[in-house]
């Protein structure tokens, strides 16, 4: 009986194995594998594609001084009290940035003209500017020294505050008569700011000076020629003292570009006095410092006294350690490198005064 069950079972597997064998050649055959496809070479990035994220992410600061009717600042504004329009855009302030943590980089020009140098005076000059770095600058902030005669001299690149008031008291008046460079001093000031300070710093101009420009490049030989026309008891032709007058013009406008494209407050503190209003070269001047001031958001000071001229200091110093940081992203279409106007106001308090710069020129391609 097992001999006849084994048997069975035998003819059973490979009756099974033979169907199998059947069933797997009846099968259609499988599909071909799938060719794979080459992994695409990433495109390299351009100077246009990171000017997209520029554009579009472009985080602007501006810094605002806030007082009431009497001069007085005001403290304790929140950023819904304040309105940004850029070309007039309403912008959304993300923050206001506390300046006591934002760096400060000091350009301060002093004039060491024959115009301003008279002895004794001078002295008080540097000591009073001394004062004021020592006073507004903390360990994290740098100053640089810059006089202002025939040429513009950096005497102290940006250094701390003990280092530039030291070398501000070195600097010697001038013994004989010396022109004034005046707006070539304060471009190579914006430029050196603008090479030196790092972005998320502020940059400020301080300059003591009545202004008077008569030897940059830009007014240097129709200054000459007026000059040499009065001392030969002839009388400047009305086209040149015309022309030079439209080279005054184009220099200031020129000299507040600069100061705009390297993002800076510029402050003037003229020494001369009320006796600025006594002649017109001496009032020219103070209106073109006037205007750069104005544009960037600073101020145009005519100390009356030496006792004056302390308290200036005082106030410049006290102004840029309570100034509102607003930031914001602008949502500007205008093109990379273009100036963009910006208006600042505070509608919930509408009899403040407020000071910001009137635009910016927005970083392009690097």
């Amino acid at each position: 009986m097992w001999p006849a069950l084994f048997i069975g079972a035998l003819v059973l597997f490979f009756w099974t194995g033979a169907l199998r064998a059947q069933s797997l050649k009846d099968l259609p055959p499988p599909p071909p594998a799938p060719t794979p496809k080459p992994t695409p070479t990433p495109r390299p990035l351009t100077d246009e594609d990171f000017d997209i994220v520029r554009v579009s992410s472009n985080l602007v600061m501006v810094p605002v001084s806030v007082v009431d009717s009497g001069g007085e600042p005001v403290l304790g504004l929140q950023a819904n009290d304040f309105r940004i329009e850029e070309e007039g855009r309403l912008q959304q302030i993300a923050q206001i940035g506390d300046p006591d943590q934002v760096p400060l980089d000091i350009a301060l020009l002093f004039d060491i003209s024959s115009s301003v140098s008279q002895k004794g005076f001078f002295e008080f000059q540097q000591t009073a500017a001394a004062s004021f770095l020592r006073l507004v600058l903390k360990p994290v902030d740098r100053a640089a020294i810059f006089t202002i005669a025939d040429r513009a001299l950096l005497v102290q690149p940006l250094a701390p505050a003990q280092t530039a008031a030291a070398r501000l008291l070195t600097i010697p008046a001038a013994t004989t008569p010396v022109p004034t460079a005046f707006y070539d001093t304060v471009v190579a000031a914006s430029q050196y700011l603008l090479d030196n300070s790092n972005d998320g710093r502020r940059r400020v101009i301080v300059v003591i000076s009545d202004g008077d420009d008569n030897f940059s490049n830009k007014v240097r030989d129709l200054t000459i020629a007026e000059v040499r026309a009065s001392q030969d008891g002839t009388l400047t032709p009305a086209t040149v003292r015309q022309n030079l007058q439209l080279r005054h013009r184009q220099a200031v406008v020129e000299t507040q570009r600069g100061v705009q494209q390297a993002d800076i407050s510029f402050y003037s503190i003229n020494p001369g006095g009320t006796s600025v209003r006594l002649n017109e070269i001496s009032q020219r001047a103070q209106t073109a410092m006037q205007s750069i001031a104005e544009a960037t958001g600073g101020t145009a000071f005519v100390p009356n006294s030496e006792k004056d001229l302390e308290r200036v200091f005082s106030e410049i110093a006290a102004e840029l350690r309570g100034q509102y940081l607003l930031q914001y992203y602008s949502n500007s279409e205008s093109p990379a490198g273009q100036f963009r106007r910006i208006k600042v106001s505070t509608p919930t308090r509408q009899e403040l005064r407020v000071r910001a710069r009137q635009g910016y020129y927005p970083k392009g391609k690097v």
